[in-house]
């Protein structure tokens, strides 16, 4: 019988994590690319930076090249002819997109890759190659991104390591209102980089 797509996922998700850093540059480039692995990438730098400390940077950087190399393949199958994919894909939202790339360059990436859930990140990434943003500044604000968001993941790994889950569990309140607020902000955020644009930036 042949596996579903959640359970080749699955099979996945078991080998990288038995490869270390290998594992992680393939998962985050996977999750960056064709396939989708929510937070995977990160629960395996957590779990691996737990174990061995010092290789933190390693896997740091692993983490960070694979979702890149992922980016940039998403980037260029879009240039070859996704145009159709992404107005379906990004619907009534896709003018704003095709804006925010078009207007903001480096800026408007890196914002883009930095933002949390809800933000649609990979859209981003398709109306890049799409609309052919210049490549090297689409790179270069996603490695600045993903830089910062896996040595931060890493180095909370760290920091806290074992002490984490008491730690949340001792201070749900504060914690509890912490997610609401990042998640709100990132709600706001999205919402101000999806506004509807007014019509003649199109004809422009």
């Amino acid at each position: 019988m042949s596996l579903s797509l959640n359970g080749w996922k699955q099979k996945i998700i078991a080998f990288a994590g038995g490869l270390g850093a290998p594992g992680l540059l393939l998962i985050s480039f996977l999750d960056s690319s064709v396939l989708s692995f929510p937070i995977i990438n990160d629960l395996l730098l957590i779990q691996l930076s737990m174990q061995r400390p010092e290789r933190m940077p390693l896997y740091a950087l692993m983490a960070a090249s694979g979702s890149v190399l992922g980016c940039v393949v998403l980037y260029f199958l879009a240039r070859l002819g996704g145009e159709a994919y992404f107005h379906r894909k990004a619907g009534a939202r896709a003018h704003a997109i095709r804006h925010w790339v078009e207007r903001n360059g480096f800026g408007g990436m890196l914002i883009a890759a930095l933002l949390p859930p809800p933000t649609p990140f990979k859209i981003f990434v398709f109306a890049a190659g799409v609309f052919e943003a210049p490549l090297f500044g689409f790179a270069s604000a996603i490695t600045v991104a993903r830089l910062f968001r896996y040595f931060g993941v890493g180095y909370l790994a760290i920091r806290y390591g074992a002490d984490a889950l008491p730690y949340l569990g001792a201070h749900k309140l504060q914690v509890t209102i912490l997610v609401v607020g990042l998640v709100t902000v990132s709600y706001g955020l999205s919402r101000w980089i999806l506004r509807h644009q007014p019509h003649h930036d199109a004809q422009e």
